[in-house]
């Protein structure tokens, strides 16, 4: 379940990790390329405000020209200077005076016909009046502008306003105000101008479902552009070649994590690290018997692994890994948190029944595991000496560390076993060097027992060094009685192996230590 767990979150994962930065890299396209057309948009509005300003700039010194005139008005020198000031200002297509209300000469004489000229519509800051909507008779009833200036006004064609070169599918409109329309082009819709310049914002600036909007606000006049969302496209290309390369390499650097991290945690290294972190494993107990009474005198601390799928992961594979990646530590301290857990009440029971616990090299090295030895000890009422310490040949490659640590676990009260000796680098001149107490026999020499094997005189050796050394012997992995005779005729004390039980659940163990203790702890 957790493998298959892994395997869909990973995918899942993976899933997420190629479509988010893809996701991303279309979106920042579309607000990129959005954003660049706007401001192309708010580009050619400067231009059209530019145009604008210069027109009305034109004009207004067109009437305080004529305002300046020191001339009878109406007269045949105003009307001529009325005549000059309109041909020289391409800005403007005629002026005229106003008094009373009525228009009384224009650039063209004296006006015949009672003409009412109405109050301005708007005034601006420099105090013109403008008019958005005349019909005069000499423009043919075409609108017009008008720009007042105390008694002369001028008559401006609205294309002044809007005389710039754009796309033909680009709109604008030009306007004074909030509704004050100077002139448009390419025939936007009046509705959506309005609209627009009635939402005007700071950035000036809105978003429409069909059309990208742009506007700039300048000395009382607004400028909105208007153009098709589809004029996106070609941009949104080029934007597009730009980010997808980079959304794709930075899916292809999660995808690659995911599957670095699924593998990982799908390794045994990465299983064996959840397996700590949720305390998976436990301990069995091989029974340790006194070979001339066979009695049981204790038990190695075996320790196992069970997946939550039920599974059984043999320590012959996962305790290499585990030393490897630096997880071996943190298992022997759950170890002996679950020796003292299942042993508790059998070891204050008997004194004499001991539990032998197996280091890895670092910790013999270092020494670290005495101190957490013990204060998982403290205030369980047992006894030092009741733990034995076992440790294979590799951690005592460094003599000198080694013997500050074997020193330190007898002064506490430990006792200190060889294990499996004959498989590694111990020597006799490292052995003699070592304050050890108990030397065990690995499982393939007790095997040659009785056989021809190159192997089988080794045995006897080994048991003789032992002897030599004053360190009581454990005989490890017997299997027929002709072997335990064999030991027991050599004075081997303790030997463990299939022959008496095989590395036993707690409770089994428990079972099999009341049947085969000594009389005198019944």
């Amino acid at each position: 379940m957790r493998r298959k767990r892994i395997i869909i979150t990973s995918v899942l994962v993976a899933v997420i990790g190629v479509a988010a930065p893809l996701s991303l890299a279309f979106y920042l396209s579309s607000v990129r390329a959005e954003q660049g057309e706007q401001e192309r948009l708010r580009l050619l509005a400067g231009y059209a405000l530019e145009r604008a300003h210069r027109s009305i700039a034109s004009a207004s010194m067109a009437l305080r020209s004529a305002d300046a005139l020191d001339l009878a008005p109406c007269s045949e020198a105003h009307v001529q200077q009325l005549r000059r000031i309109t041909i020289t200002t391409r800005s403007i297509d005629d002026i005229g005076y106003v008094e009373n209300g009525l228009l009384k000469c224009t650039s063209n004489g004296i006006e015949d016909e009672r003409i009412a000229i109405t109050p301005a519509d708007f005034t601006l800051d420099n105090g013109m009046g403008l008019d958005f909507n005349l019909r005069p008779v000499v423009s043919g009833g075409k609108r017009m502008v008008g720009l007042s200036y105390r008694a002369h006004k001028v008559l401006i064609d609205p294309v002044r306003f809007s005389d710039v070169i754009v796309d033909n599918d680009i709109q604008m409109a030009v306007a004074i105000g909030k509704g004050g329309v100077l002139d448009t082009l390419h025939h936007p819709d009046p509705a959506l101008v309005n609209t627009l310049l009635a939402g005007t914002g700071a950035k000036g600036e809105l978003a429409h479902e069909d059309s990208i909007h742009a506007m700039l606000y300048r000395d009382g006049l607004t400028a909105v552009m208007i153009e098709p969302r589809s004029k996106l496209s070609e941009r949104l290309r080029r934007e597009q070649l730009l980010l997808l390369p980079l959304g794709l390499l930075m899916a292809a650097f999660i995808v690659g994590i995911v599957v670095w991290l699924s593998r990982r945690r799908l390794s045994l290294r990465g299983e064996l690290e959840t397996a700590v972190e949720r305390r998976e494993f436990f301990v069995h107990y091989q029974p340790i018997i006194a070979l001339d009474t066979g009695v049981c005198v204790g038990a190695e601390a075996l320790i196992r692994w069970r997946r939550p799928d039920g599974s059984m992961i043999r320590p012959d594979l996962f305790i290499p890994v585990a030393e490897e990646a630096e997880l071996i530590l943190p298992i022997t301290d759950q170890v002996i948190d679950c020796v003292i857990a299942d042993m508790r009440a059998a070891l204050l029971a008997d004194r004499e029944l001991h539990i032998a616990i197996n280091l890895c090299a670092s910790d013999i090295e270092t020494g670290r595991v005495l101190d957490v030895l013990e204060r998982a000890l403290d205030g369980t009422g047992i006894e030092a000496q009741q733990i034995w310490l076992e440790a294979t040949e590799r951690g005592f490659i460094n003599v000198e560390a080694a013997r500050a640590t074997i020193e330190k676990a007898r002064a506490r009260g430990h006792a200190v076993a060889i294990d499996d000796f004959g498989t590694g680098y111990s020597s006799l001149s490292s052995l003699q060097n070592l304050p050890l107490d108990a030397l065990k026999i690995d499982k393939s020499f007790v095997d040659t027992i009785g056989t021809d094997a190159a192997t089988s005189s080794v045995t006897p050796h080994i048991i003789a060094m032992a002897r030599t050394l004053n360190m009581l012997i454990v005989a490890e992995g017997i299997e027929t009685q002709q072997q335990a005779d064999y030991l027991l005729e050599r004075k081997v004390e303790f030997g463990q192996g299939w022959l008496f039980a095989k590395a036993l659940p707690a409770a089994e163990f428990l079972t099999f230590y009341r049947a085969r203790r000594a009389p005198s702890s019944t």
